[in-house]
C-alpha cells in the first residue's frame, strides 16, 4: 500500500509537467503517423487458439478510416467525434419507451490547485450514457457538492471509473483541464447556454500551468 501511494504522489507531482508537454506542437505531427493496433492474435485478451477468431474484423481494418486520436492513446479513436460525423452510429436503447435526454450543459471546475480549470461537458457524455450511470451514486446533481480530487481519480473513483478503462486515459490532462484559470471571469459550477463546442482532439492545444 505504502508504495502504492507513493507512486500515486509521483504521478500527481508529474501532472503538471504532463499538461504542458501535451502542448508541444512538436507532438502533434509525429503522433498523428504513429496509429497502431495489435491483431487479436498478440493482444493477450483473445485466445489465437479459438476457431472462431477468424470471425472478427481486426482493429486495424475497423478503425484505420475513423477519425484521429493521438497514436498510442487509448484506442486511437476520436471518439466524441466519430459520433458527430455518423462514422458510427449506436443504438441509444433496447427498449422503446426508454427516455434518453442528452443534455448539453458545461460544469466549471476549479479546484484544480495550479493547474487549469476542469470545463465538463455533459453533452459528451450523455451522448452514450444514461444519467443514471453517474447520478447520483457517483456524482451528485448539485455542482461542487461532489469532492472530486485526483487522487480518488487515480485510484478508480470518480472520473476514474471510466477514463483510464474504456475513455481516453487520465495522462490526457490538457482535455480536462482546458480553461485558462486566469482569462476565466465568469461563474463556477453550471454555465448558461449550450456547451463548447470542441475542435478535433489532434487540434486541441494545452493549456499552460498558472496561465
Amino acid at each position: 500500500m505504502k508504495k502504492k501511494t507513493c507512486s500515486l504522489i509521483t504521478m500527481l507531482l508529474c501532472l503538471p509537467a504532463l499538461v504542458w508537454a501535451a502542448g508541444l506542437p512538436t507532438s502533434e505531427g509525429a503522433a498523428s503517423e504513429l496509429r497502431s493496433w495489435k491483431p487479436f492474435t498478440a493482444d493477450g485478451l483473445h485466445d489465437p487458439s479459438n476457431p472462431a477468431m477468424v470471425e472478427l474484423q481486426q482493429p486495424g481494418e475497423a478503425m484505420a478510416m475513423f477519425p484521429k486520436d493521438f497514436g498510442q492513446i487509448g484506442n486511437q479513436v476520436d471518439w466524441v467525434r466519430a459520433l458527430e460525423q455518423g462514422v458510427i452510429v449506436p443504438r441509444t436503447n433496447i427498449f422503446p419507451d426508454t427516455y434518453i435526454e442528452v443534455l448539453d450543459l458545461d460544469i466549471i471546475m476549479n479546484r484544480t490547485s495550479q493547474m487549469a480549470l476542469v470545463r465538463f461537458p455533459h453533452k459528451a457524455h450523455t451522448q452514450w450514457l444514461e444519467c443514471s450511470n453517474c447520478h447520483d451514486k457517483i456524482f451528485k446533481k448539485k455542482a461542487g457538492s461532489t469532492p472530486v480530487n485526483m487522487f480518488a481519480i487515480l485510484m478508480g473513483e470518480y472520473c476514474g471509473r471510466c477514463h483510464g478503462a474504456v475513455a481516453f486515459p487520465l495522462t490526457e490532462c490538457r482535455r480536462c483541464h482546458s480553461v485558462p484559470r486566469r482569462a476565466f471571469t465568469g461563474n463556477v459550477g453550471a454555465q448558461k447556454g449550450a456547451g463548447k463546442t470542441y475542435k478535433p482532439v489532434m487540434d486541441q492545444k494545452a493549456v499552460g500551468i498558472n496561465q
